[in-house]
């Protein structure tokens, strides 16, 4: 079954590492996305861009733009990964593996009950 693993954090902490340190936790991330690839677990996983830079589309019809999300949370999701687990408890595992390198990030996993690969995208 695919699981939904999205990354929460306080964008603004996350804003104010140093580029080392932003470099040395992507390093330690990509260590467990390496090992979860290689076991045939990892499909894809974005980190998103800031928030000020997003919008969001609500309302009716062709609905309305209006800028960023505005979540009543300390957290945003800036990050996602789709895991083929067997189970819960298999992706929660995947999971603790990627806090045990963020510790600070909050981590939800959620199935996923429609999963559309779509075709694959270069990197830009």
């Amino acid at each position: 079954m695919f699981y939904a693993v999205l990354a929460y954090h306080v964008e603004d902490t996350v804003q104010s590492w140093t580029p080392g340190e932003d470099a040395a936790l992507m390093k330690d991330l990509l260590e467990v996305n390496d090992r979860l690839t290689r076991e045939g677990k990892l499909g894809p996983a974005a980190r998103l861009d800031a928030t000020a830079k997003a919008v969001t589309l609500r309302g009716p019809g062709d609905g309305m733009v209006i800028d960023g999300p505005f979540a009543e949370t300390k957290e945003q999701l800036l990050g996602l990964y789709v895991l083929d687990c067997a189970n819960q408890d298999e992706a929660i595992a995947a999971a603790r593996d990627l806090k045990r390198v963020n510790p600070t990030a909050v981590y939800e996993i959620r199935p996923i009950m429609l999963y559309l690969p779509g075709a694959p995208l270069a990197a830009g």
